[in-house]
């Protein structure tokens, strides 16, 4: 049992040796670096004095001699003749110094002490002072501080602080950045030689617990606030009229780094061939630095040595080994790859082609699938085009496509021009597939967006919510309707989709609302009693034309002045022909289901289900109502006797109280004669029984007559010729003017008791 335990201990001894040997000569290297010229002293007291600093001739490089004063204990480095040296650093090129403490000192009566210490290193040629780890600093209570100096270019250059605090309580406390409160700093410029301090203030207010302000440039990172820099001398006691500052170095004389390689072979500034040089950030000259993978002194021939950068840069995988400025990770036998950047991996080339087959086998595999993938999407995406198409093609034979096609071609031309059957995706594309930021309706229906056609025509694009074979017939009938009318205060259809369940039509856009929201609103009615006469002519020429001027007579049914647009000139135009019926102009009526608006249906056709011309008179007389009065139909603010602005309007004109309803903006414009006319016929045309009303065309003469009056600024009769009285005699006969209100026997009370909505069919 003993010789293998004899065994295990001898191979662990010949391991640890064979690890100290390769160990050793590192440690033993990394230690040896030169630091100075052979045979010149390197350390006086604890400081080291690296070259091209020296303290004997020969040990040092122009400019660099330092001295070493034995009489202290330890002795001192010296620079120059006062500045005692604490460190220097070759890597950054630094000197870190004592410097000396300015202070100003006073008592109750005025300053009994002062030392404005000038500092002045422009003799010591490679030398700056540091703006990088420097900062003028200042502490006092009550204390203005200058700095003045000299830059290297001669330059001048003054800075200063200020540091008030009106109780030792009152500043930034311990360990607190210099804000002002109790001390403050400011920066100093690169290339400064030279410095001095001065006092901007003749007395200290706060003497009793700050007698003395300090101010010196020192080492910024050194220094800390604490209130007992404040408190007596205190400041100046502890550290003994110095403080640190730090100096930069260079090799100066010989210009820039580019320009240093034309220096002298026989004495260049870096002379390690494992060596290279910066340009120094403070004034003019460069510094030298070791190659990466090399540590020591450039300055020295044989000053850069190469370091083990196996202890600062592990290999990720495999063993460290080091190079001549530079390392190496090496993998493992029977691996292969860098463990410098990345992980060995297993070299068995058998392996490795099995492997390379399986991964050319999984890519083939993947590309399979991909292909078949995108072979089906496309299949779908092709079987579902044809199924759209199918389903446009059903809609449209659904939604009467082919019957409406008959109608535009045997339609007359010039209306036909203006009116086209649309596809879907040209009206997807002129509402950016109806986008909710441009529908300019909603309503119970539906919405109605904006539009673009591709012919650059603006459109109201009407899109139906609900599905039904009613509303369909009704859709069918407004397209075949408009389709035959043609009059400029008509509403235009340019197009219709049937490619869709729900039926869209493409009307002209009409951009100021309707004649509804003109007259129903809360603040100032922009509409003037010109515009309402207006409005009024040329809604009675619209309905007249509907009536006996286009191929077919259409009643509309659902006059109304949410159904009157305008426009931006206040032009008004007739729209929503979805529930007009068509008849033959010999026929005077048809029984049809009930539909309109409430307020403004007619009472007879109401009551009989009897629809003719007089039935749009009817509505129209409301319009003509809401005209005079701006007032609603039904729900007004007034309290119209019953709710009716009808009942409300008769009893008026009956107790000829005219002016007592109407809207006062119309009445203040002084057109009294005309307003009487305008209420004359609208209570005409409101009359229960249908043949006690005027024609549209009657109506449509009356208030040309009253424009034309109204265009030439006379009384609405005494400019009249005599074909304007044959005119008069046309629009007033005797059974208008004379004939009973007769009321009928069905209850009009029904009409006032139901919603405004439209009826169903």
């Amino acid at each position: 049992m003993a010789l293998p335990l004899i065994k295990a201990q001898f191979f662990l001894y010949l391991a640890l040796i064979k690890y100290l040997m390769i160990i050793l000569p590192n440690t033993v290297a990394a230690s040896e670096f030169p630091t100075s010229l052979p045979g010149c002293p390197n350390k006086c007291g604890n400081i080291t004095i690296p070259y091209p600093f020296g303290t004997l001739p020969g040990c040092y490089r122009d400019g660099f001699n330092l001295t070493c004063n034995d009489s202290f204990t330890p002795p001192k480095l010296i620079l120059g003749k006062r500045f005692e040296v604490l460190e220097i650093n070759i890597t950054y090129a630094e000197a870190r110094v004592r410097n000396f403490i300015g202070y100003d000192c006073y008592n109750e009566t005025a300053n009994v002490n002062s030392s404005n210490p000038g500092i002045n290193i422009g003799a010591l040629k490679p030398f700056l002072f540091s703006h990088r780890r420097n900062k003028f600093t200042v502490i006092g209570c009550y204390t203005f501080a200058f700095i003045s100096g000299n830059q290297q270019d001669n330059t001048s250059y003054t800075s200063g602080c200020v540091s008030f605090c009106g109780s030792l309580t009152r500043t930034t406390g311990e360990g607190g950045s210099c804000n002002g409160l109790g001390c403050c700093q400011t920066t100093v410029p690169g290339g400064l030689n030279y410095y001095d301090v001065s006092w901007g203030f003749s007395e200290n207010k706060a003497w009793l617990y700050n007698p003395c302000s300090y101010a010196a440039l020192m080492q910024e990172d050194w220094y800390n606030f604490t209130v007992q820099d404040l408190v007596g001398y205190g400041f100046y006691e502890r550290n003994k009229n110095s403080v640190p500052i730090v100096l930069d170095w260079a090799i100066r004389e010989k210009g820039t780094c580019l320009e240093s390689h034309v220096e002298s072979s026989f004495s260049p500034a870096c002379q390690s061939k494992h060596s290279g040089c910066d340009n120094t950030t403070n004034g003019e000259g460069y510094i030298c630095k070791c190659l990466p993978g090399y540590e020591g002194n450039p300055y020295l021939s044989d000053g850069c040595r190469d370091i083990d950068e196996c202890q600062k840069h592990p290999c990720k995988d495999g063993s460290c080994i080091n190079t001549e400025g530079n390392y190496t990770c090496a993998c493992p036998k029977y691996t292969k790859g860098d463990g410098k950047t990345d992980y060995c991996t297993q070299k068995f080339p058998y392996l490795a082609r099995v492997a390379t087959c399986l991964i050319m086998l999984g890519f083939a595999i993947g590309f399979g699938i991909l292909l078949l993938y995108f072979l089906i999407v496309k299949r779908i995406k092709l079987l579902e085009k044809r199924k759209q198409k199918m389903l446009k093609r059903k809609f449209f034979v659904q939604n009467r496509g082919l019957l409406l096609e008959q109608s535009l071609i045997s339609s007359p031309e010039d209306t036909t021009q203006k009116m086209r059957i649309l596809g879907l995706h040209e009206l997807e594309k002129a509402t950016n597939k109806f986008d909710n930021a441009l529908i300019i309706g909603r309503g119970g229906h539906g919405e109605v967006y904006k539009g673009i056609l591709s012919d650059q025509r603006v459109v109201a694009i009407k899109k139906s919510k609900i599905v039904d074979q009613d509303e369909i017939d009704q859709f069918i009938n407004e397209v075949v309707i408009l389709s035959q009318v043609n009059h400029r205060n008509v509403v235009k259809l340019y197009g219709c989709c049937l490619e869709t369940e729900v039926p869209l039509l493409a009307y002209e856009f009409i951009s100021n609302g309707t004649l509804f929201n003109h007259l129903h609103v809360e603040e100032h009615c922009s509409l003037t009693w010109k515009h309402r006469l207006r409005i009024a002519v040329e809604a009675a020429r619209a309905i007249s034309y509907l009536h006996s001027s286009a191929s077919i007579s259409v009643l509309h049914r659902d006059i109304k002045s949410s159904n009157i647009l305008l426009d931006d000139y206040f032009t008004a135009k007739v729209s929503d022909f979805g529930t007009s019926r068509s008849v033959q102009i010999d026929q005077t009526g048809i029984t049809t289901a009930i539909q309109g608006t409430i307020g403004y249906l007619d009472p007879e056709y109401y009551c009989t289900g009897r629809l003719t011309q007089k039935s749009d008179v009817y509505s129209f007389g409301v319009i003509l109502a809401e005209l005079l009065t701006r007032e609603r139909p039904l729900l007004s603010s007034r309290k119209f006797e019953g709710g009716s602005l009808i009942a409300y309007f008769r009893s008026a004109m009956n107790e000829s109280r005219l002016f007592e309803i109407l809207d006062p903006l119309v009445v203040n414009e002084e057109h009294k004669t005309e307003l009487e006319a305008v209420a004359k016929l609208a209570e005409m045309c409101l009359r229960m029984k249908g043949e006690e009303r005027p024609t549209m065309k009657e109506v449509e003469i009356r208030l040309e007559v009253l424009w034309r009056s109204n265009q030439e600024h006379k009384h609405p009769w005494t400019s009249i010729t005599s074909q304007g009285l044959e005119e008069r005699q046309l629009i007033l006969p005797d059974h208008y003017t004379t004939a009973n209100e007769t009321t009928l026997q069905c209850s009009f009370e029904l009409e006032l008791q139901t919603s405004s909505s439209y009826f169903s069919t």
